[in-house]
């Protein structure tokens, strides 16, 4: 039977259901060239509105793992993986990987770069000097069979039908389609061969979903299709209505990892998402009999210093400093203009608008606006201050990292802008809202 790209579109189009086979076919024509960039435009648009069935989103997703190499795994333990939605100051990856690594786990992680207000975990990698951010399989497969994770870019030979689907959604306003969104995480993990996935997605004023309902959504889809698909997957819904970190940027943000896994600095927020993720994570590769001795194994690896270690091992096999955990200083640019931003009047942080954090980032350099944007990895925001925090003239807003007076200044600008100060005391929220999927 033939499966003409124009009669699959029509089909999605007036609201019937796709064949396996259908989707397939025309992933296969995505990636072969067979389809036309405008038939991927038409099947993006026809998804975003008629939607696809629980069994097409997994059809869909095994169809773009399908369309390049697939990882295959010989290791003694449990091939574990986490992907983020992105939000501001989240630089989790850094922290979770090298602590699930040592307690028996292996991490291979793909990760991407930053677009939008979103910081991305390669362009906090490339700040790193001599660190190959994107290295050949083979490299990639040795380093985490030696030291228990890598963390790198993706590679061309993984899922390309997804970098192909993913530039086309981008430009055709497609891009919040969930089904869309699902299949491209999703085949992206499968072609890395995992055995096991915790999906963190966020909501909240920082997130690309700013209500729980909208992120209940999302996580709900992931779980179900990705176990649909064969790979054991949880989610937890965490709050993004506040930086997760007091650090965004990428050396920044590198810097603020070095202080957390060496004990100089440790922030309870950023550190309860950290330890409910990686919990999350052995329990899914059967590394800790329940929740509550997962999160005793992961305390245990973060604070005996062997997350630390693996981590500086893992900077040192892919081209990075050996004392870059103890002299983040040496090693990380730092920007030329360093100044505090205080608040217009003191009083207590009620509410952030976190994308706007994230937005000022970019305004200095620290991200991008479009894939082939260059960033400057020194400028950045530290020291943020939280929900609930009394900021004066003794404890600022934030510090900016700046490359000018000018940019500093601008900076200083959407950050008291992002800000609401206030008199009445302020309770943040649960960081970890619910969980949803496979969990002890």
């Amino acid at each position: 039977m033939t499966h003409l790209p124009q009669e699959i579109i029509r089909r999605k189009r007036d609201g019937g259901v796709l064949a396996a086979e259908d989707i397939h076919s025309f992933i296969e024509g995505l990636t072969s060239g067979r389809v036309s960039e405008g038939q991927a435009a038409s099947f993006a648009m026809a998804v975003f509105f008629r939607g696809l069935s629980i069994p097409e989103r997994v059809a869909l997703t095994q169809a773009m793992t399908q369309s390049g190499e697939v990882l295959k795994w010989n290791l003694p333990g449990p091939v574990l993986d986490k992907h983020s939605t992105g939000g501001v100051g989240d630089t989790i990856s850094l922290a979770l990987a090298p602590a699930v690594a040592a307690c028996g786990g292996y991490v291979p992680m793909i990760s991407g770069r930053g677009l939008g207000h979103t910081g991305g975990t390669l362009d906090k990698l490339d700040s790193i000097p001599g660190y190959v951010s994107q290295p050949d399989i083979e490299t990639f497969r040795r380093v985490t069979a030696e030291i228990g994770c890598a963390i790198i870019g993706q590679t061309a030979d993984l899922a390309p039908a997804d970098k192909r689907l993913y530039s086309i959604r981008d430009v055709t306003a497609t891009v919040e389609s969930i089904d869309l969104i699902t299949a491209s995480i999703l085949s992206k993990k499968l072609a890395a061969g995992l055995q096991g996935l915790v999906m963190d997605v966020k909501f909240g004023s920082g997130a690309f979903m700013d209500n729980a309902a909208d992120a209940r959504a999302l996580a709900e889809s992931l779980v179900l299709v990705a176990n649909g698909a064969g790979l054991p997957t949880s989610a937890l819904l965490t709050d993004m209505n506040e930086p997760l970190a007091s650090a965004a940027g990428n050396a920044v943000e590198v810097r603020y990892i070095a202080d957390y896994l060496t004990g100089r600095r440790r922030e309870a927020r950023f550190h309860e998402v950290n330890v409910e993720l990686c919990a999350e994570m052995l329990v899914l590769g059967r590394l800790a009999s329940g929740i509550a001795d997962a999160h005793a194994r992961i305390e245990d690896a973060i604070s005996s210093g062997k997350a630390a270690e693996i981590f500086q091992r893992m900077v040192v096999a892919l081209g990075g400093p050996a004392d870059l955990l103890d002299h983040p200083g040496q090693h990380l640019k730092a920007a030329p203009v360093i100044r505090p931003v205080h608040a217009e009047r003191p009083g207590t942080v009620q509410t952030i608008a976190t994308r706007d954090v994230g937005v000022a980032v970019v305004a200095l350099g620290g991200g991008r606006t479009r894939p082939q944007d260059p960033v400057d990895h020194a400028v950045g925001l530290t020291d943020l201050a939280g929900i609930g925090e009394t900021v004066d003239r003794e404890r600022p807003l934030g510090i900016v990292h700046a490359r000018s007076e000018e940019a500093a200044e601008a900076a200083a600008r959407h950050l008291r802008a992002a800000y609401g100060v206030g008199d009445g005391a302020v309770e943040p929220g649960a960081i970890v809202l619910e969980r949803i999927g496979a969990s002890a």
